[in-house]
This record gives structure tokens, C-alpha cells and sequence, in this order.
């Protein structure tokens, strides 16, 4: 990065930004610490290292091993602020800047001052723009490109760290920090329709890692890849980001939950790290083209069925806290901590062989930042006053000693065998569609070939057969005719022949009778051959039709042939079809199977006592993949590839009630796992199983598909439909809802008398009320009746399920108050559940205690509930709770309550109550 000098921290020239280091190059300057008197002397220049024994982090998908990169270290001055104008008035600055040399002078007295250099050094001048182009934006680039980055900032309490990063900029946009300024550039380089990006924010507060996004997840355990090294959260709240506004919102809520004091040098200090993880998946453009150019021979099919190329990134901004406490317990964790990240950078650094990377979770978390494969970036912030000295040359070590620090940066890319998953299940479906069609339609065409052959050679043996009777009946017509014509002709020429003898006389002959006789003679052999032509001609035309006849039979032969043909070609169908109806028996046997496997773990489960209640089929679903292990150890197909969840779910209508209840059985099972969760409702299983609760009177098919829709609730957002080019997503919560869900499990509710029934519809019921859209809807439905109608059963896992649900319920009231979206009293007091909360808060059970603690904190929060709550005796309780609760974060969340409101102090001071 070049840039032109500056003077009081205005640039003087343009300046040029450059994108990330390429694969095969570095652009990172050397560190240098000057030691002068009076700002003169010799300068001593420190080598970069060149590797690291301690290399903290391993990624990539070729397995390359990766690119020098060094941390590159900015350093920004705070301006003065009122205290320090006026105690500090008569004093000069202790640091002085020269940010055209990227230099920075510290005095140590009014003779000695030491020089150091760092990559960039910002005047108190500098905006928020500049700050974020110099610092965050090339690691942004590099994010976006695929490699894994890290910005963070260092220094003394009150020198501007959460400004630098965590500055949300409604007021002033110009006023925008790193987070807000980054994520604006990733949402703009990424297609919505390919891409994604996914937000965790979290802290870490008294060497415990918690959950900004949902308080109520704490002590989140980090986890290492054995194979990589990689450093993860997987429990922490994992949120999808489709708009800039979503994002401010989400950084709102975080910074609302994090843990802040007012200090000797901040009123509103952070007194957590706060770790703002953004991973950004993108899908590599080209990946197709590519492989077409390699394999020109490759078939359309086959390049369709190539696994396209993604590359992951994760963006990681780190605003560390101050090193004053406001207790000294809480001094002391992180001061330990900063201690822990100082040892590592020393290690690092110097090249030792052991960097002491566990002594501290933030260092842990950190891995990938400091000798990993991430591209780091460090800001510190330093103040002015001449007063804390001490704690500026120690913020300036620190980064002096970073830049010595050198990561292999790593891309890593890898196959996105999901989405090839995904186009091959639509595919297959095709192929079957079009092969169901084509058998369909040669079935039509063979039947249609059969009927007209019928008809053809009936057709030809009719006309033949009455041709044949035609002609026949001519020929003797006409045989009959000639032979009476002769006998005729014959006859007279007999009488002709007896008159000419007795009347002619031998002396006498009369020689005009003679002649008359001659001539007959002539005209009876004229006849006689006449009628042997016609004879002849007759022949013939038996002839005739003697071939068309062996013609006829010859076409009715290849006409049988043709049919037999087309028999054999049925009878292959129909074997074809006998096979698939045995693999469809086989695979209804293993079913049944599967499902016996499923009941004797269930009861298993429930002998081994109250315990997890929607993860209680988890060990199930790892009963049946090892079951799907055959004796020669070679892993079998899965149930739901092998037979596909449309077909599983047909079985849910079945005649048989056996298998009926196997089929609910194994889609609950299969409902546990959120990978199977999107294909079942895409497949119609949540109507199927919303049904079965509707109309089934079978108590364990109810309880089982209560389970199912409980796992389902608890999943995120589902893709419904394309409309007008435009994705419209929808929870499976507000599916639930949109088909009458609460309505049916209200039902249940009020039926159901087994205690686990109860416990899978509390449970269904309490995640539905966690979701904010669905406030009124689920209450207006009867979905808070239900839930404390559930209370007679009395069950402790029921009891606890229905606290849940309160505290959830309480807990998007409180937060709908806040944002304005709500007014009026809380619905859960309308409906009458004070009484039952205020009766279990100090219940013996730790899970239904905890969550009536938590419920009974966000109602007082709002002052509208406290005259109903005083008088229902919830004051009492949150003075309990204030004093004795195991909870430290409920237990300052009901001090913070009883103290800002002003109704609650008015009643404990008329009771004399100190709190």
C-alpha cells in the first residue's frame, strides 16, 4: 500500500488501496523499533521471521503449504477528551505523530523519547473511512477471495477500540465502524442466490464464552479439528445475513447482552471480548467451463454431475477489553488473559519451539490469528495524556513485537457435495418420472398395436371368407347354367336327329336339312368351347384367390409373430415388476425393523430417567446408521436414500395400524437429524404428521408425531416456493402454525393423559413460543391455556417443558416492549399464568426453577406488569432471586430490574425492603 504524506492527518495526495496479497507474493514491510535521543540516532531493523515453529493453525483443501504473510499493525491516537483538557492543560502529548513517515515518538521525559514504526500510523484526525480502508478492507477482499482473516483491536481502557470496530453509525453514517463497514462490502460482493454469509457473536467474560445472540446459551466449549487444527464454536447461535439492516440489528442485540462498567476512564466501558465471527461461503464462477475445457470428450451428463467448487472464508474482528476491572475477579481474568495473548506474541515473535497457546480461551480462540493461516491485521489505540505512559509504551510493545509475527496464508477451498446431492436427487427424480411416462406410453402403444392387429386379421378373414363364398356360388350359378344349357341343347339336338331319320328317305336327301343340321353342330362346339373357356377363366380365379389366400395366412403369421413378440415383452415387464414388488417387501421388512429397534431404545431411554427431551432420539438415529452396517463391515445405503422420504412418508397412510406406527416411528427418528429436516417438509411430512395428530387414536402415534413436530419446530428457515422470480422463506415454526398446528396440539393437550405425550407437546408448544412473529397467533389459538392445562399432569419433565415455553413466551414480549413493536400488559398475564409462576419460582427442580426465574425477570422488566406482579406476590420472588439465585446473569438481571423501575421502589421502600 502506497500512500502520499500527511499533515495533521489530512492527506495531501490520492491514496492508493491494493486488494489482498496475491497467492505468490507478500507485501508486508519489515518492522523496525528506532531507539534515539532527541528524536536523532541510528535505527536498528529486526528481520521478519521466516517461519514458525509454533504455527497455531492448518487449512486448505489441496494441502499446500501456504503464503508468508506478516500481521500488519496500524496505530490510531485518540484525541484529547474534557478531563484530560483540563488536567492535562499544562502538558504536552506524550506521543507525537509523523504519519507521512509512519512513525510514531513517545516521550519519555522532556530529553529522551523513543521512535517506532508500524504500517500505518492514524491521527486523531483520521475518519472512520480512512481507518477501514487502511486497516480492515484488505483483509476483507482477502475474505471474500477465500482465506481466513482477522482484524483486532488492542489497547488501554477508554482509547476508542469499540469506536474503531463496533461503532454502529445510526446518528452519523460517516461515524460507521469496521464491523458495519465490512459487512457492507461483503453483502455487495456477494449473489444472494449462490452465496451465503452467517454471523456468530459472542464474548468472552471471566474466561467464559457466551452466546450475545441468546443469553441463555453460556459457557459455549471450544472445539480443535484433530486432522486441520481448525478452531471452532459449533454451540454458538449461528445467524444467516441477507440485508445490512438484519446485521445492525443483530450487533444492536449483542452489544445490548455484553458485559459493560463505567471506569476511571470510560462511562460505559466493555468488560468482555466481544468476537464477531462472519463466515462467508461463495461458490467459485468458471468451475464448469473449466472442467468442459479439460474433458472436451465429457458427456453433458457428466459434467451436470461434477461437484461445483466453493471457497469458505471466515472474517474474525476482535474487540479486546481494557485491562482496568470493575471487580477485582473480573480484573484478574482479563488481565490474564491479555497476558496470555502478550506470552504468545513473545513466543511467535522469537521463534520459540513452544507458544503457550492453552493457557487462555482467547488465545485459543485466536489460534488461526497469530502464526495460523489467517490474514491478521492489528489496530492500537493509544491516547495522549502524559499521565498513562506506562500504559501507552505497553500498548505499543505489544504491537511492535505483532509485527514480527508471520501467518502461511491459506485459501481453502473445497467440493460442495451437498448441492451436487441436491441436483442429483432432482435428476433421479426426473429420470423416474420420464421412465414411468415412457412405460406408461409404450404399455399404450402395444395395447393399441394388439387391437388393430385383431381387428386387421379380422377384418381380413371376414372379406376372405366371404369372397371365397362368392365365388364359390358363381361358379356353381353358373356350372348349374352351362350344364342345364347343354342337357337342353343336347335334348333337342336328340329330337332333331329322330325327326331327320324318319322323314329322310336315302333316294331323296334334302340338302337344306343337311346343311341346317351342320351348322347346329358348329354352334354346339362354339358353345361347348365357350364354356371351357369360361371353365378355364374360373380356374383361374380360384387360383387367384388361392394365393391372396396364402398371402393372408402369411400376414397373419407375422401377425401372431408380432404378438407373441410384444407377450414377451409384457411378461419381461411384468418380471421386472415382481422384482421391484420383493426389493419393496424387503425394504418394508427392514423398516419394521428398524422401527423395533426404535421402540426398544425409546424404552430404554425412559428407564434411564427424566433427561434430554427432544434430543432423546439422537441415540436412536446412531442405533439405526450402525444398524445399516452388514456382517461383512461394509456400510449399507441409508433408509431414506434407499427408499427416498416420499415413499417413507406414504407409509404414514397405510391400512396396516403396524405399519402405520413403524412409519411415524422412523420419521420422528429421522426428524431429529436438521439434515433430514428440509426433506421431510419438502415431502410433505409435516402435513402427514399434523394429520395423524388430527385424526389417529392411537396414544403412541400421537406422542410419537408431537416429537416429530417438536424436532421440526426448532429448525430454522425453510425455502417454500419461487413466485414471480422472488424466494419466499418461511419458518417451519410458522408452517406450524399456518396449518393449524397449535390448535391440534392444544387438542392433544387437553386429550392426552400420558405423561410423555404431554412432554413432546409442552415441548413442541414452547419452541413455537420462542419465535416473535407468532406471539399473538399462538395466544389467541389457545397455546397458553394449553400449556398451563398441561400443569395437572404434574410430571417434572412436563413441568418443565411448559416453564420453557413461559420463559421463551416472557422473553419475545420483553424484547417486542423494547423495540416499540408492543404495548399494553403481558398476554401471558391476560391469560392467567402469574399465579402458576409465582408459585413454582422457587421450585425444587433446576430446570423449572431456572426458566420461571428467567420468565419472571423479563415481565418486570416492563413497567406496565408491576402493579399486577406486586400484587400477585412476584415482588418477593425477585427479591429472591436478586439475592439467592445460583444464576449470576439472572441475579443481575433482577437487581437491574427492581432497581430501574420506579413502581418496584416505591413498594420496597414502603415495605422497608433494601435491595
Amino acid at each position: 500500500m502506497a500512500s502520499s504524506g500527511y499533515r495533521n492527518g489530512i492527506p495531501k495526495g490520492p491514496v492508493k488501496l491494493e486488494r489482498p496479497i496475491p497467492a505468490n507474493s507478500s507485501n508486508f514491510s519489515k518492522p523496525s523499533s528506532i531507539k534515539s535521543r532527541g528524536g536523532g540516532g541510528a535505527s536498528q531493523t529486526s528481520a521478519v521471521r521466516k517461519s514458525s515453529p509454533a504455527s497455531l493453525g492448518s487449512g486448505g483443501l489441496k494441502g499446500d503449504s501456504g503464503v508468508p504473510g506478516r500481521v500488519r499493525v496500524a496505530v490510531r491516537l485518540r484525541p484529547r477528551n474534557s478531563e484530560e483538557q483540563v488536567a492535562d492543560a499544562d502538558f504536552a502529548d506524550c506521543v507525537e505523530l509523523q504519519p507521512e513517515l509512519k512513525r510514531l515518538k513517545l516521550r519519555k521525559n522532556n530529553w529522551d523519547l523513543d521512535t517506532f514504526e508500524f504500517d500505518e500510523v492514524l491521527t486523531e484526525f483520521a475518519s472512520q473511512k480512512r481507518v477501514y480502508e487502511v486497516v480492515a478492507k484488505p483483509v476483507v477482499e482477502s475474505v471474500l477471495d477465500g482465506y481466513n482473516g482477522t482484524v483486532m483491536a488492542y489497547g488501554q481502557t477508554g482509547t476508542g477500540k469499540t469506536f474503531t470496530l463496533g461503532r454502529l453509525g445510526e446518528e452519523d453514517t460517516a461515524a460507521r465502524g469496521i464491523m458495519v463497514r465490512s459487512m457492507e462490502d461483503i453483502l455487495a460482493d456477494i449473489s444472494p442466490e449462490i452465496d451465503s454469509v452467517s454471523v456468530s457473536y459472542l464474548q468472552l467474560y471471566m474466561e467464559t464464552i457466551q452466546d450475545l445472540l441468546d443469553p441463555t446459551n453460556d459457557n459455549i466449549p471450544i472445539v480443535e479439528d484433530p486432522k486441520t487444527g481448525d478452531v471452532s464454536v459449533p454451540g454458538a447461535t449461528l445467524v444467516e445475513i441477507r440485508d445490512q439492516h438484519s446485521f445492525v440489528e443483530l450487533l444492536r442485540l449483542g452489544e445490548a447482552h455484553r458485559f459493560a462498567a463505567n471506569t476511571k476512564l470510560n462511562t460505559e466501558s466493555s468488560r468482555s471480548h466481544a468476537i464477531l465471527m462472519v463466515h462467508v461461503r461463495r461458490s467459485v464462477k468458471g468451475n464448469e467451463a473449466a472442467f468442459s475445457s479439460e474433458n472436451g470428450n465429457a458427456s453433458h451428463m457428466i459434467k451436470n454431475f461434477r461437484a461445483p467448487l466453493v471457497r469458505k472464508g471466515k472474517l474474525v474482528v476482535v474487540d479486546l477489553a481494557g485491562s482496568e476491572g470493575h471487580t477485582l475477579e473480573e480484573a484478574k481474568c482479563i488481565n490474564l488473559s491479555l497476558s496470555a495473548l502478550g506470552k504468545c506474541i513473545n513466543a511467535l515473535a522469537e521463534n520459540s519451539p513452544h507458544v503457550p497457546v492453552r493457557d487462555s480461551k482467547l488465545t485459543r480462540l485466536l489460534r488461526d490469528s497469530f502464526g495460523g493461516t489467517a490474514r491478521t491485521s492489528l489496530i492500537v489505540t493509544i491516547g495522549p495524556s502524559p499521565r498513562h505512559r506506562g500504559e501507552t509504551s505497553s500498548t505499543i510493545m505489544f504491537g511492535q513485537r505483532a509485527m514480527k509475527v508471520e501467518n502461511m496464508v491459506k485459501i481453502k477451498e473445497e467440493f460442495d457435495y451437498k448441492s451436487l446431492s441436491r441436483r442429483l436427487d432432482i435428476q433421479l427424480d426426473k429420470l423416474i418420472a420420464e421412465h414411468e411416462r415412457q412405460q406408461k406410453a409404450f404399455q399404450d402403444e402395444l395395447e393399441r398395436i394388439t387391437i388393430e392387429a385383431q381387428n386387421h386379421i379380422s377384418d381380413v378373414e371376414r372379406n376372405y371368407a366371404e369372397a371365397l363364398e362368392n365365388e364359390q356360388l358363381q361358379l356353381q350359378k353358373d356350372y348349374k347354367e352351362s350344364i342345364k344349357k347343354l342337357e337342353e341343347q343336347w335334348v333337342q339336338q336328340k329330337l332333331n336327329d329322330d325327326r331327320v331319320k324318319v322323314e329322310a328317305k336315302p333316294e331323296c336327301s334334302d340338302t337344306g336339312s343337311v346343311v341346317s343340321t351342320i351348322k347346329e353342330v358348329v354352334e354346339l362346339k362354339q358353345a361347348l368351347q365357350l364354356e371351357i373357356n369360361l371353365r378355364k377363366a374360373a380356374e383361374e380365379e380360384v387360383i387367384s384367390l388361392r394365393s391372396q389366400l396364402v398371402q393372408w395366412k402369411r400376414s397373419e403369421a407375422n401377425g401372431n409373430a408380432e404378438i407373441l413378440k410384444l407377450r414377451k415383452m409384457l411378461e419381461d415387464e411384468e418380471h421386472q415388476n415382481e422384482k421391484l414388488e420383493a426389493e419393496i417387501t424387503d425394504l418394508k421388512r427392514q423398516l419394521l425393523q428398524l422401527s423395533f429397534d426404535a421402540d426398544e431404545t425409546r424404552r430404554s431411554l425412559d428407564r434411564g430417567g427424566p433427561g434430554k427431551i427432544f434430543n432423546d432420539l439422537d441415540s436412536l438415529m446412531s442405533q439405526v446408521r450402525h444398524s445399516q452396517i452388514n456382517d461383512s463391515g461394509k456400510p449399507k445405503v441409508k433408509l431414506s436414500e434407499q427408499v427416498g422420504f416420499r415413499k417413507i412418508l406414504s407409509l404414514l397412510q397405510s391400512e396396516d395400524a403396524e405399519v402405520r406406527i413403524h412409519a411415524v416411528k422412523v420419521v420422528a427418528n429421522l426428524a431429529a437429524e436438521e439434515a433430514n429436516q428440509e426433506k421431510i417438509v419438502e415431502a410433505g411430512g409435516l402435513t402427514s404428521l399434523l394429520l395423524l395428530l388430527k385424526s389417529s387414536e392411537d396414544e403412541m402415534i400421537r406422542r410419537v408425531a408431537a416429537g416429530a413436530i417438536a424436532n421440526l419446530a426448532m429448525n430454522g428457515e425453510y425455502l417454500m416456493s419461487l413466485i414471480h422470480s422472488t424466494l419466499i422463506t418461511e419458518t417451519n415454526q410458522e408452517l406450524i402454525m399456518d396449518q393449524g398446528g397449535i390448535s391440534l396440539l392444544s387438542m392433544t393437550a387437553a386429550d392426552a393423559d400420558d405423561p410423555q405425550t404431554l412432554r413432546m407437546v409442552a415441548g413442541a408448544i414452547a419452541n413455537l413460543c420462542g419465535n416473535d412473529k407468532l406471539q399473538t397467533t399462538l395466544r389467541d389459538e389457545g397455546g397458553i391455556k394449553a400449556l398451563l392445562g398441561m400443569v395437572r399432569c404434574g410430571h417434572p419433565d412436563v413441568l418443565a417443558q411448559v416453564a420453557r415455553g413461559i420463559a421463551n413466551f416472557a422473553k419475545c414480549e420483553s424484547r417486542a416492549s423494547t423495540q416499540g413493536t408492543k404495548t399494553g400488559r403481558s398476554l401471558l398475564i391476560d391469560d392467567g399464568a402469574l399465579p402458576w409462576i409465582v408459585q413454582n419460582a422457587n421450585n425444587e427442580a433446576s430446570p423449572i426453577r431456572r426458566h420461571i426465574e428467567l420468565a419472571l425477570c423479563h415481565l418486570a422488566q416492563h413497567e406496565v406488569n408491576a402493579k399486577d406482579m406486586i400484587s400477585g406476590g412476584a415482588l418477593w420472588e425477585l427479591v429472591r432471586i436478586s439475592r439467592d439465585c445460583s444464576r449470576e446473569d439472572i441475579r443481575t438481571l433482577a437487581i437491574r430490574t427492581l432497581t430501574s423501575s420506579p413502581t418496584f421502589q416505591a413498594e420496597l421502600r414502603r415495605l422497608r425492603i433494601e435491595c
